[in-house]
């Protein structure tokens, strides 16, 4: 049975972790290495990445248009952005080979069965799961990721891409970049359905924080991304001084997590708040659109 790993002295973290990642093979081994990264290592900065991705997506008309069209993110924002996290969460947690993985991607195929999605935005989608907690990581990270780390993400989420039924799949990682680049060169404008989606976001985010900070939650989001989105989200450049603002509180936390950690130890989705659903995690095959979930024999 993997190791269960505690704090020391309830604060500090424990560098038998890391010692266990470094034996670690990220074509064998990717599922331990992800559980270890995302439930030890950086869970907050995991999951700050992972919200970042899928705003990424919403710069394409094809993501954008389709979440517009189908009306859940403007009117159950905080809903959908939960029963993603639970989704997603779930099997980045336990691996997609456990039964719980399993049943999470299964009924993430399922909602996904109500609507027409191309292969290559699903590919798009699952890249950016790939790439924002590397750069995100290497970046503000209290450490940056090894090689064998970055890989282990690359592996993992292939795998969920064919246990998608996707094809086409990239072999490599430099592939998957490849990829990444001549869809968004080929896709990435400004439409409005872009800035409804990037807007309803920035609106379930702003919830999370008092009224008087919710005029930071926008221009943050534009400190955060890269040009080309601010750009396909109408959004304008925040000052220098507050780009450099933001992304230096970024950078400053990471020094003092370098030994400790407020996190539960290991931080699992049991241990998780969401909003949405203030008695607990929701069960796996209860989240998603109400009329996708009614629609189910019971």
């Amino acid at each position: 049975m993997p190791a269960v790993y505690s704090k020391r002295f309830g604060l500090f973290r424990n560098p038998a972790v890391g010692c266990e990642l470094q034996t670690l093979d990220p074509v064998r081994d990717h599922q331990r290495m992800v559980h270890l990264l995302t439930a030890y290592e950086f869970p907050f900065d995991i999951t700050r990445a992972l919200e970042l991705a899928l705003f990424h997506t919403y710069a394409s008309p094809r993501v954008s248009g389709l979440l517009a069209r189908t009306g859940e993110f403007e009117r159950h924002g905080q809903k959908r952005y939960d029963d993603t996290s639970r989704l997603i969460g779930q099997f980045m947690e336990s691996g997609y080979d456990s039964d719980k993985g399993q049943r999470a991607i299964a009924h993430m195929n399922l909602i996904h069965s109500h609507y027409r999605i191309d292969n290559a935005d699903y590919l798009f989608v699952l890249a950016t799961f790939v790439f924002y907690p590397i750069d995100w990581l290497n970046q503000y990270g209290w450490r940056k990721l090894t090689n064998s780390e970055e890989l282990a993400f690359f592996y993992f989420f292939r795998e969920v891409g064919r246990r998608m039924n996707l094809s086409e799949l990239p072999d490599t990682i430099a592939d998957l970049q490849a990829f990444v680049d001549a869809y968004e060169a080929k896709y990435f404008r400004y439409t409005e359905s872009n800035q409804r989606i990037a807007d309803a976001t920035v609106k379930i985010v702003q919830g999370w924080f008092p009224r008087f900070l919710h005029p930071l939650v926008q221009p943050t989001f534009s400190a955060l991304i890269p040009e080309k989105l601010r750009l396909a989200f109408g959004y304008q450049r925040p000052p220098d001084w507050f780009t450099g603002l933001a992304q230096g509180a970024l950078w400053l936390r990471k020094w003092p997590l370098r030994w400790i950690t407020f996190k539960p130890y290991p931080y699992l989705i049991e241990k998780s708040s969401f909003r949405y659903y203030p008695a607990g995690p929701p069960d796996i095959e209860a989240v998603g659109p109400d009329k996708i979930i009614n629609s189910q024999p019971r």
